[in-house]
């Protein structure tokens, strides 16, 4: 069995204002290109499918026309809701779309859905867990800790019936670390608050294969086949010198997954390139002017610079300056700046500061949790 593992395709994203929507419906067709190249029996989607919970419009047409299309191929398409999905949202109509070949997560209920796909040699178990937070795996596992990421995880998969000799593969979106070595982050990805929303790699042992979201470049994790897809497309210029592609996974007998990245060109690539205007403005010197592009000039001054560099570049989204005025703003100021605390940190203090006592360890997996659930609303 082939399967393309696809994750955090925030449809409706925009960068620096700008939609990316054009460019990820052009991603989509290369990627139906390459499930009928590979001849692909089945997509996984881990998650992130929408940039936030209540997409625009033209998001929610996008994902319909890739699906119709992954339908009139044969195609059977597996997808989970990520932390930026409403779970609600992307398990509307699942019984119906069930019989076209899309299996979607239902929102979370206390189990796991899995579905059974066959190949040669036999049944294949596909696990769609969604992304979960400890609060909501406490309401039908009470002995999980307050703020416990990978208990919750590890109690959830335990109730997946697992038959020897059966093939396993789970779509998960969580922030996964192998010994306690995390991934490598970008900025486009929203950092959590504190540091306890980790799993270990472990957790998802008797699985041959673990398609990931959640991490926008793709990296193994403790092993080949624990993998993060990454996004199809650069959302941020701390991306800029990814190569995106996406995982074609082989399963054959049971032991045996063989794996490659298929790469993906996008329609407009996202760079950062510096010199001295003139240099950037010399015709001989321009090269896919259309790319997203973040400019740094080293000029001293130049008057109507953005203007006069998208004029050349139309799509540029971000312009700085770098020269001895810019060098001088940011020396060193010889003067104490107070320290930058995280928003737990500050809400522990104020709590202590409030109530005459620090807070207990329920108390600050409470206060984790609901600055998580801000930062949600927040997007």
């Amino acid at each position: 069995m082939k399967f393309i593992h696809l994750a955090d395709l925030h449809l409706g994203k925009r960068v620096c204002e700008v939609s990316m929507l054009d460019d990820q419906i052009y991603i989509l067709e290369q990627i139906l290109g390459l499930v009928r190249q590979h001849r692909a029996d089945a997509v996984l989607i881990a998650g992130d499918v929408y940039d936030r919970p209540a997409p625009p419009p033209e998001a929610v047409a996008v994902l319909d026309d890739f699906l119709t299309k992954l339908q009139a191929l044969g195609t059977p398409c597996l997808l989970i809701p990520g932390n930026h999905d409403s779970g609600e949202r992307l398990a509307f109509g699942a019984q119906l779309l069930d019989r076209a070949g899309v299996y979607l997560a239902p929102v979370f209920d206390g189990h796991v859905r899995t579905v059974e796909l066959q190949d040669p040699y036999g049944p294949v178990q596909f696990t769609l867990l969604p992304f979960l937070r400890p609060v909501q795996v406490r309401r039908y596992f009470p002995e999980i800790a307050p703020g416990d990421y990978e208990g919750a995880v590890r109690a959830v998969l335990s109730t997946v019936p697992a038959e020897p000799g059966m093939r396993r593969v789970l779509l998960a979106h969580q922030f996964v670390t192998a010994l306690g070595v995390p991934p490598e982050r970008c900025e486009s990805e929203l950092a959590s608050v504190g540091t306890l929303d980790n799993v270990d790699v472990s957790a998802f042992d008797g699985f041959d294969y673990v398609a990931l979201g959640h991490i926008h470049g793709p990296q193994r994790i403790g092993r080949d086949t624990v993998r993060y897809a990454g996004s199809p497309l650069k959302f941020s210029f701390s991306e800029a010198r990814h190569r995106k592609s996406v995982p074609l996974v082989t399963l054959g007998p049971k032991g045996q997954v063989e794996w490659e990245l298929l790469p993906l060109t996008p329609k407009r690539d996202l760079r950062e390139i510096r010199g001295s205007i003139a240099s950037l403005l010399d015709p001989a010197n321009r090269t896919h002017t259309g790319d997203y592009l973040h400019i740094t000039l080293t000029d001293d001054a130049v008057m109507d610079a953005m203007n006069r560099v998208r004029a050349a570049y139309p799509n540029t989204l971000r312009l700085d300056f770098d020269n001895a005025l810019t060098a001088l703003a940011q020396a060193p100021v010889p003067v104490r700046q107070p320290a930058l605390r995280a928003p737990l940190t500050l809400f522990a203090a104020f709590y202590e500061q409030q109530n005459g006592q620090p807070m207990d360890a329920d108390m600050q997996a409470l206060a984790r949790e609901m600055l998580e659930d801000v930062g949600e609303g927040l997007r």
